[in-house]
């Protein structure tokens, strides 16, 4: 019973020595964390701007009395649209009747003054050669014809002056368009000098749209013109497409009429302005609209898809890219604009970039990884590009 005792004993310590021993390590082989790549290839795309604006009409005309009066009738419907030249209202025409009437009589009455003392100044000229009369009364007889002369003219000014204003009674469209609503009626006493348009006449068939353009992306437009890495679609023209309110896109193209010469020193911006054709008037001063300005044109543009490219804790952009030796690599990007869900990026990435935009998650830089799936561009694409 003791040796068994012993040997129990003995056996025990073994084990647990065993237990005490270190486990032999054997080596685990990881494999490489599979990721979706984007592979960057140069593309010509257009180079666009989108800005906010609203439209304005191309010609605007507020219709005022040139003479006080009564307004006896109105002849238009508002609304509509009109000639120039078509009488829109009647003022009370009596008073400036009768003052043309008196300023005729009195170019009347200086005309026949005029008409005997030419012949007093005829008859004193023959008299004073033969010193039938004396030189004195002749020159008087002389200053008396050209006053009276002075007197025709006068009166003829006054005689036109009444007959403008009594023109004038009749108020007609200086342009022709649409004439809104009226802002008096028959019976209301309008005066010359009025700060109050009777109505606003708008000529719409081509109308102006006003955007602006910030004067950080004018300069930028311009380092690039000059670098060559845009290049203009037009020499003397930038044609420009408008995306009305309800998303939808304009049927006419219009073109840039001029750009602004100082920048908006409280917004930092410069004023554009395109003109569009409106046949059918079916855009409409004051409407919101957003128009697409064609800048020009780059062969050599790179873009990213947008789940590839990140922010630091700076917001710097930055993307993952799987080097020669499937190494990941982290790149430092220089971001211009969006085109729908890519980016153009102007530095940090070049042709041939495998730039992972899938699998993000279980990599970081340094690490080897499995490029697979890889998301080619479509040869010969092209691509509008908008800030």
């Amino acid at each position: 019973m003791i040796r068994f005792n012993k040997l129990l004993i003995i056996g025990t310590t073994i084990l647990l020595a065993a237990c005490d021993q270190p486990a032999a390590s054997v080596p685990v082989q990881t494999a490489a964390p599979a990721v979706g790549v984007y592979v960057i290839q140069p593309q010509k795309v257009a180079v666009t701007a989108e800005m906010p604006g609203r439209t304005s009409a191309f010609l605007v005309s507020e219709v005022r009395p040139q003479v006080g009066g009564i307004i006896q009738k109105r002849l238009f419907t508002e609304g509509t649209d009109i000639e120039a030249g078509q009488v829109l209202y009647e003022i009370d025409p009596a008073t400036y009747q009768a003052t043309l009437e008196s300023t005729r009589a009195v170019h009347a009455k200086a005309k026949a003054t005029v008409a005997s003392l030419q012949s007093k100044a005829k008859r004193y000229e023959e008299l004073v050669g033969i010193d039938a009369v004396a030189r004195q009364d002749y020159d008087d007889a002389l200053s008396s014809l050209k006053a009276a002369q002075a007197e025709i003219a006068y009166s003829a000014a006054e005689v036109k002056s009444a007959d403008i204003n009594l023109a004038y009674t009749k108020i007609t469209a200086p342009i022709s368009g649409r004439i809104g609503k009226s802002s008096v009626t028959e019976g209301a006493l309008v005066t010359a000098s009025q700060t109050t348009a009777l109505a606003t006449i708008q000529d719409l068939d081509e109308i102006y749209v006003d955007v602006t353009q910030t004067s950080a992306e004018y300069l930028r437009l311009k380092r690039d013109l000059a670098s060559g890495r845009i290049t203009r679609s037009g020499a003397d023209r930038a044609d420009v497409t408008l995306m009305l309110e309800d998303g939808s896109v304009y049927s006419s193209k219009g073109v840039l009429q001029f750009s602004g010469v100082t920048v908006d020193q409280t917004t930092g911006s410069i004023t554009l302005r395109a003109i569009f054709p409106n046949p059918t008037h079916e855009l409409l001063p004051g409407m919101y609209v957003r128009a697409v300005l064609d800048e020009g044109s780059t062969d050599q543009a790179i873009l990213a898809p947008q789940q590839g490219v990140m922010r630091d804790a700076k917001g710097e952009p930055y993307a993952l890219v799987v080097g020669p030796d499937d190494k990941v690599e982290q790149r430092a990007l220089k971001t211009d604009r969006t085109i729908g869900d890519q980016w153009l990026v102007s530095d940090g990435l070049n042709s041939g970039d495998r730039l992972i935009v899938d699998g993000l998650q279980n990599i970081r830089p340094g690490i080897v990884v499995s490029p697979v799936d890889p998301v080619q561009q479509a040869a010969g694409g092209s691509a509008a590009v908008q800030p």
